[in-house]
């Protein structure tokens, strides 16, 4: 593997471990409980609560048994919002994280993919210039390399996109 491989998976770990370290203790407890509650497991526990809640209180009138929570249960109702509520709440706050990732991720792709043009363009517009000097290679002119020996108006690329998406 080339050793810029290996200095880009540095700096990517880096970056990763610099972003979990910005993470505030309430934050990292609030990812882990919301881990925790999207896990199967979890999910498989529930439906099993509700099941035996549900037996339970409808067969305790027919075997003479405490039924604490009688039809329509609302016990059971009340429990089962509150885990909702909590499921979404911890949701909400590890995605708004998550999300603020994506987008420093998706404006350091931006950036790098400017930079790409810009060297690419450097590159094209240096070969067409070894070309032209060259007293071995004809010099017929090339539109197109041209073209794309100019870095990429970003401004003017933007604004090309805001016409079109309105």
């Amino acid at each position: 593997m080339p050793s810029t491989v290996d200095e880009n998976i540095g700096t990517i770990a880096e970056y990763c471990k610099r972003h979990e370290q910005r993470a505030t203790p309430a934050q990292k407890v609030v990812e882990k409980i919301s881990l925790f509650l999207g896990s199967p497991g979890y999910f498989a526990t529930n439906m099993a609560f509700v099941l035996c809640w549900l037996v339970w209180n409808s067969a305790a009138s027919f075997i003479d048994l405490p039924q604490p929570d009688e039809p329509p249960f609302f016990w059971l109702q009340g429990f089962v919002s509150l885990n909702a509520f909590i499921i979404s709440t911890t949701v909400l706050i590890r995605q708004n994280r998550m999300s603020k990732l994506a987008d420093r991720n998706a404006h350091l792709d931006l950036q790098i993919s400017l930079l790409a043009d810009e060297k690419t363009s450097k590159i094209i517009a240096m070969l067409e210039e070894i070309r032209r000097d060259s007293p071995n290679l004809a010099d017929k002119p090339d539109d197109k390399a041209e073209e794309l020996a100019k870095p990429a108006d970003t401004t003017s690329v933007l604004e090309a996109i805001d016409r079109k998406t309105r």
